[in-house]
């Protein structure tokens, strides 16, 4: 299992979670009281859980000619999304920052 933390305007949000069985976790932390993650994933629902990568997350992936690059450079599978975004986390548009978990 794979796992990311992410940041919601520098304040620590909750863990995403790339389950071995294809499917993706992402639970609020209990401290956060912040503004969510995103518009569909309010913070009253603490655990959500997806069958295939998060769209909101999926949205912060680069496309084009971007996203050739990335996989060109740091050797990335096409449908490793969770990694793509591991690669671009630090620098996707908006508030979010998302980093490696240990």
């Amino acid at each position: 299992m794979r796992r990311a933390f992410i940041f919601q305007q520098d304040q620590f949000a909750g863990v995403l979670e790339a389950c071995d069985d294809g499917t993706y976790r992402f639970a609020y932390d209990d401290a956060f009281r912040g503004e969510p993650i995103s518009l569909t994933m309010p913070t009253r629902q603490r655990v959500w859980e997806f069958p295939r990568f998060p769209a909101p997350l999926e949205g912060l992936l680069p496309e084009g000619v971007q996203l050739e690059a990335l996989l060109r450079l740091r050797k990335l599978d096409r449908d490793d999304l969770f990694g793509q975004l591991l690669a671009v986390g630090r620098d996707v548009v908006g508030s979010l920052r998302i980093e490696p978990a240990p």
